[in-house]
């Protein structure tokens, strides 16, 4: 006889399933910045990517499982290619492939006893920045729609708070990516402070680009992005602690304070303690009260 299993507590463990999973990895980061969007998620291998084009400006951005992200991957590609085909290439946008995979990955959730241990994120770039749009897509088909920055897979809450810490509206490249290694080079994702390019794969939605925005950051021009993005993260980093010494300096200055009572000591002057001599040399009032009584 089987057991029944309430659909409420179905879609609490598929959904406990999914996260789990999903936060075995490390985390990615997507950042808006003056000239477009920036992609960077740690990454040794040169072969599996996690971050790739789907469109003429539009790109994808994935952690989980690979084989699971890579379909997403090529079903997009599939997707926008028709879609472009069909109608007009202005036509395919990041908006409409997000409800794409909203729908997709909502079935597969539903209706699959294994979800999908996934987490994507879909960036077009614009003519500005105001019109540049994020959009992030859980394992169960939500959609949410970013606005700066966003992180995803991991321990993405601690990574969103340190990409906060850091972010400004149309910072250049080279401060975006030192955001970005700050926030995915912390404790909450691994601590690897030593980060280097081969670990690294990176990619921008350039807005100055013709036609194609799509391009990969790699090898030596990487090398100099990193040359001068780690020397702004360190500044960062050591101003803050540097601010908090003279406070940790304040309690030395109450040494004085606790010498003051050793001063009390010579008020207490010896001199009142011969006044009671002449007190003592008055023995004839003593003498005068037996000498009353002779008569008597």
């Amino acid at each position: 006889m089987p057991f029944y299993v309430s659909p409420e507590q179905q879609m609490k463990d598929k959904a406990d399933y999914a996260r789990k999973g999903i936060a075995r990895g490390r985390s990615g980061v997507v950042l808006q910045y003056g000239g477009g969007i920036l992609f960077v998620a740690p990454n040794p291998s040169r072969a599996l990517h996690k971050i790739s084009e789907i469109y003429d400006r539009i790109a994808f951005a994935a952690v989980g499982r690979y084989n699971e992200f890579e379909n997403l991957r090529k079903a997009g590609v599939r997707y926008a290619d028709m879609t472009g085909f069909q109608y007009d290439r202005q036509d395919v946008t990041a908006r409409g492939l997000a409800n794409w995979y909203a729908q997709l990955l909502g079935t597969i959730f539903t209706e699959s006893n294994k979800p999908w241990e996934v987490e994507i994120v879909v960036a077009e770039v614009g003519d500005a920045q105001e019109s540049d749009q994020i959009y992030r897509i859980t394992f169960d088909g939500s959609v949410n729609e970013e606005h700066g920055y966003v992180a995803m897979g991991g321990q993405a809450d601690q990574v969103a708070t340190a990409l906060k810490e850091h972010y400004a509206d149309r910072m250049s490249l080279v401060d975006a990516l030192a955001d970005a290694i700050a926030a995915l080079s912390g404790p909450a994702n691994g601590e690897r402070p030593d980060i280097i390019a081969s670990q690294l794969e990176v990619a921008v939605l350039d807005r100055d680009r013709p036609h194609r925005k799509f391009r990969w950051l790699t090898g030596a021009r990487l090398e100099v992005l990193l040359a001068e993005a780690l020397p702004a993260q360190a500044r960062t980093a050591q101003a803050v602690p540097a601010q908090a010494v003279p406070a940790q300096a304040k309690p030395a200055q109450a040494v004085p304070a606790q010498a003051e009572p050793a001063r009390e000591l010579p008020a207490a002057k010896p001199g009142p303690s011969p006044e009671p001599d002449p007190a003592a040399d008055e023995p004839g009032d003593a003498a005068d009260e037996p000498g009353d009584k002779d008569p008597a």
